[in-house]
């Protein structure tokens, strides 16, 4: 199994807007685009980024105007530079981003802002990555080692790293060997025993597999969700789920292909 990080999907109410609000703060370029019935779907991500960099995908779905962002998803990072955390941030200010989480509120450390539908997205300092390619997506778990033990064991992640508070810890984990530049999982665990919502304005994380149908059977082995299995989506991609719920695609990628993607 490849492993590698693909992209995380958003849904957004207004795509025009939100293509804007991302080409302009975060000078993503459009990748690829399909149009399906009733819905478009855009790959975005950095000029110059890395070959294993996620990219973000936004999902437009016609009539979705009232989307829920919930709390079992929690953000998207982009990196900056080391010492440009705070003049990156005064910079989305200037441009009128909404004015969020700043450096100074989080110790200069990192600073969030949010989308045009809510999604967060937090800035943090990286010596690696391209300019604003994505670092990590957060999402929230009930039992982190449950949560561990799902990615280390269905996927052969490594744990690449962990913070620990009072009433929290953040464990990170990657694909074995990946490079800095690509995308990480970040499991937050809250002590305090609370649940959560996945609302619908998050749609899942994307791994890449190396043969689509073997490495699906792989992870049945394993224990899988048996969610969305690749005969129901004619062998283009599949779908299982986390121990939490949160939605995990599962796609091969032909890398000579001109789209990408697969249908």
């Amino acid at each position: 199994m490849d492993g590698t990080l693909d992209h995380v999907m958003l849904r957004v109410t207004d795509l025009d807007e939100s293509l804007e609000w991302y080409q302009t703060h975060l000078s993503y370029e459009e990748k690829d685009r399909y149009e399906g019935d009733g819905f478009t779907i855009v790959y975005l991500g950095p000029e110059d980024m890395h070959e294993d960099g996620a990219m973000l995908e936004l999902t437009h779905n016609e009539g979705d105007d009232d989307l829920e962002v919930g709390d079992a998803w929690g953000h998207i990072a982009v990196r900056v530079p080391e010492d440009e955390l705070e003049e990156r941030y005064q910079q989305l200010m200037d441009d009128g981003v909404e004015d969020y989480r700043d450096p100074e509120s989080c110790d200069y450390n990192y600073a969030f802002v949010t989308d045009p539908d809510g999604h967060e997205i937090e800035i943090v300092k990286r010596d690696y990555g391209a300019e604003w390619s994505i670092d990590h997506t957060m999402i929230r778990v009930e039992d982190a080692d449950e949560a561990l033990g799902f990615w280390t064991r269905k996927f052969e992640y490594e744990h690449t790293g962990r913070w620990e508070a009072d009433t929290f810890s953040n464990y990170f984990v990657k694909p074995e060997g990946a490079a800095d530049e690509e995308m990480a999982v970040e499991l937050t665990y809250n002590y305090d025993g609370r649940s959560y919502e996945m609302g619908d304005a998050w749609g899942h994380l994307c791994v890449r597999v190396d043969d689509l149908e073997d490495d699906w059977e792989q992870l049945l082995t394993r224990e899988v969700a048996d969610y969305r299995d690749p005969e129901s989506n004619d062998q283009m991609y599949a779908f299982t789920k986390d121990q939490d719920g949160h939605e995990i695609e599962l796609l091969e990628r032909d890398p000579d292909a001109e789209s990408l993607f697969p249908f």
